[in-house]
């Protein structure tokens, strides 16, 4: 029998699934949460929301712990590296909120562009100022929406209800996804131009952080509306002030800041802003969704299934032979989908040697790992693949005998926009990973740290140049991996470095008469 601690509140209904599994179930009431890692030694699986931090002594504590179910669709409050390296499963709910938070957009949307809460409040305070709030029609404006995954799809959805037209950019989406939804894909400042309301739904990542600074929202039309129900600190909150205060836009709404709760409010407090503390998942139907899927969660990772929505590799699934296959297979799909430029349309995973049990298990982590640098915390196991198809990208895989050279072999090929990707690896004793064929050429690096990838003329001198160059920048080179091909002019050469190198570094790199090509791939997190 499972014996399950539940930290913070969820609803009765996931509680109930729990118990009717046939788990010993046990909360924690508010005076027992300083005494949390006294109560959890014996627990198999302990169940969170944001009010628990699962820090690595909290992990320590939980000799007996498989399982860590975040109630909900961020984990930052855990700390999953650790319980990876314990063997401890963490599992959220990450679709839970999805309906909830496509229908707070248009909430916002509507409140701002019908100046709801301003009437309301001038209502209160006993004035009829009809005048004072003339709104704006939806029907034949154009809404841009900036990330267009699950959320940002159905948003469009509900606009074109209203009959609006509607603009996306989303750099990681096959266009014919889009056609299908009768939605134009264009680059970013198209949207923003074209746009009378912008929404914004991307992840967080180091590529969407700040995204929407002072420049872009420069080219957004006179009087545009622009609404946040994704995530704070995609838009930069002093540039988006700055142009409400300057009459650039007509009005935002906000249901994300950067630090939540903000320190100083000074959005909330201005007359063009309606600003709402992060409740785009707050509905009886979305806490029942996360409760209900959590608890799925738990139980199915208690029973050892591999179908569950976890954040980090459910290496039991796999058995200990299997770990370091997934772990290569992911970091190949990571160092090719970095390389990849542009919309996926096609990935094809080719295996030679591997076992049938491990076949799936590859593909599903070459595909975690191409959209790893997309998708972000959002992509896992479960739903790999399916984010995949919803983006259009066409999954290939293929199993082959073993080959001549290696007695296993984990083969990526991505179709993009760019130039096509290949990438395959193997391991080395069944347990050092290394990338064996890059780009056509063969040569062997491992697939991890900072790697500066060149494209060079095959003649002398070139390793001195890279090395000096670098060397003047302070930057370390690990380890080099030169290769070509006979008869032909270009050579490959990849480096390994101790630290990134800054743009100026890649842009003196490129003004070499030698170099053709320079590009960074950060594997380190």
């Amino acid at each position: 029998m499972h014996r399950i601690l539940i930290s913070d509140p969820i609803q009765d209904i996931g509680l109930d699934m729990l118990r009717d599994s046939g788990a010993e179930v046990r909360f924690v009431e508010p005076e027992e949460k300083e005494r949390l890692a006294e109560l959890l030694p014996g627990y198999d699986a302990l169940v969170v929301r944001s009010g628990t931090q699962v820090t690595a002594e909290l992990l320590d504590a939980g000799t007996d712990l498989k399982v860590v179910g975040r109630a909900g669709i961020g984990v930052d409050n855990v700390d999953v590296a650790p319980a990876t390296e314990r063997g401890i499963l963490v599992v959220n709910a990450p679709t839970a909120n999805v309906v909830s938070a496509t229908e707070h957009t248009f909430a916002l949307l509507l409140s701002l562009a019908r100046k709801v809460p301003f009437a309301d409040a001038s209502m209160r305070q006993e004035k009829w100022q009809r005048k004072k709030f003339v709104g704006m029609e939806l029907q034949g404006k154009t809404l841009g929406v900036v990330g267009f995954g699950r959320i940002g799809q159905r948003v469009a959805a509900r606009a074109q209800a209203f009959e609006m037209k509607v603009v996306a950019f989303d750099p990681y989406l096959d266009p014919s996804v889009a056609r299908r939804l009768d939605v134009d894909l264009l680059p970013l400042d198209d949207v923003l131009s074209r746009a009378d309301v912008v929404t914004i739904h991307t992840p967080l990542t180091d590529a969407t952080r700040n995204l929407i600074d002072a420049e872009k929202l420069a080219l957004m039309k006179d009087g545009a509306l622009f609404i946040n129900c994704g995530r704070g600190g995609t838009v930069d909150e002093a540039a988006l002030l700055e142009a409400l205060e300057g009459g650039k836009l007509a009005g935002a709404a906000l249901d994300v800041f950067s630090k939540e709760p903000p320190e100083e409010y000074p959005l909330s407090h201005h007359p063009k802003v309606v600003t709402t503390p992060h409740i785009g998942a707050q509905t009886r139907e979305a806490q029942e969704r996360i409760a209900t899927e959590t608890a799925k969660m738990v139980l199915a990772a208690l029973d050892g299934s591999l179908a569950v929505t976890a954040v980090n590799l459910p290496f039991a699934s796999t058995g200990t032979r299997g770990e370091p296959y997934l772990a290569l297979a992911e970091q190949l799909g990571r160092l090719a989908g970095e390389l990849a430029e542009g919309a996926l349309s096609r990935v094809q995973v080719d295996l030679w040697g591997i076992d049938e049990g491990l076949r799936r298990p590859l593909t599903v982590a070459v595909v975690k790992g191409v959209l790893s640098p997309v998708v972000g915390e959002g992509i896992n196991y479960v739903n790999a693949e399916r984010v995949a198809e919803a983006r259009g990208v066409d999954l290939v895989s293929s199993a082959h005998s073993r080959s001549g050279d290696y007695p296993h072999l984990v083969g990526v090929s991505l179709q993009a926009d760019g130039e096509p990707v290949e990438v395959t690896g193997t391991l080395i004793g069944e347990r050092d990973p290394r990338v064996v064929r890059f780009a056509g050429f063969r040569l062997e690096f491992r697939p991890e740290g900072v790697l500066l990838v060149l494209r060079n003329a095959d003649v002398p001198g070139v390793v001195g140049k890279l090395g000096s160059l670098l060397g003047a920048a302070g930057v370390n080179i690990a380890d080099i991996h030169l290769a070509r091909r006979d008869g032909e002019p270009d050579a490959l050469a990849v480096l390994r470095l101790d630290t990134v190198p800054g743009e100026q570094v890649l842009e003196d790199l490129r003004a070499l008469d030698e170099v053709s090509e320079a590009r960074v791939v950060d594997l380190t997190s």
